[in-house]
């Protein structure tokens, strides 16, 4: 029997005329098996079809990954979006519930970029849906027309708030990070805790206080070449250990 953990990875949905896809980042499934040592098994979003705690009964983790789209600001009482904004409803109907659940049951979780502003509509937080626009705040999105190494390079410095999980793994107070994100923290969520905060102040990193166990979110992407970074191998690595704690727990 394998001793590596299953990760759930939940799907972006897209239509690839005329068939819906769902589809998952290379990138983030690579970074599960090569960081956190675990096998990830790609989630559809059907949410009508399935049942949360069947899927997460066959799950020792959950990977809320980054997307093109954005979380529909109905979920957190935002503006209407503008004409143009990629949205994924059927992302939203399985991964808003599907974090909370995870939660409540214990399973470890870990949300990037997309994931990680679900993580805090989902605990009742909003969203800035353009940062960039709100004073105070710099451009946090990626040139689209730059080389992919460009995009994901060291961009802004976060600070890794002293005595979190982040700035116990990076063993320092400062990191560099990649940032591809139009939207941003508006209202943190109640009852987590903030792991690190860009240069600019807008909240980076967060983890959830009353969860049972790994619980993270981050705004950046750790994902991206993760074997070449040695922060992002520990972010992965940590997930990767919570993930078999639990399916061990689980065995008992």
């Amino acid at each position: 029997m394998s001793s590596k953990p299953v990760i759930g990875v939940p799907a972006d949905r897209r239509v690839l005329d005329p068939h819906p896809f769902h589809m998952a980042g290379e990138k983030y499934l690579q970074a599960l098996i090569d960081g956190a040592g675990a096998l990830p098994m790609v989630v559809p979003v059907l949410a009508s079809h399935l049942d949360l705690d069947e899927v997460l009964d066959r799950c020792d983790g959950v990977l809320l990954t980054g997307s093109p789209s954005n979380v529909e600001p109905h979920h957190y009482d935002g503006d209407p979006p503008r004409e143009g904004t990629l949205h994924d409803p059927d992302r939203d109907a399985l991964t808003l519930p599907l974090a909370r659940r995870a939660i409540e049951t214990g399973v470890p979780l870990f949300a990037i970029c997309r994931g990680f502003q679900e993580l805090n509509v989902v605990l009742g937080g909003s969203l800035h849906q353009h940062v960039h626009e709100v004073p105070g705040f710099h451009l946090h999105k990626e040139n689209p027309d730059d080389p992919l190494d460009v995009q994901y390079g060291p961009s802004h410095p976060v600070t890794l708030v002293e005595g979190g999980l982040l700035r116990r793994l990076a063993q320092t107070d400062t990191v560099m990070v990649n940032s591809l994100h139009g939207q941003g923290i508006r209202r943190l969520a109640d009852g987590v805790t903030v792991e690190a905060v860009a240069d600019d102040g807008l909240v980076e990193a967060f983890s959830v206080d009353d969860a049972r166990t790994f619980a993270l979110a981050v705004q950046w992407h750790p994902e991206w070449r993760v074997t070449d970074n040695p922060f992002s191998m520990k972010i992965f690595e940590a997930f990767g250990d919570a993930c078999r704690r639990y399916a061990a727990e689980r065995q008992v």
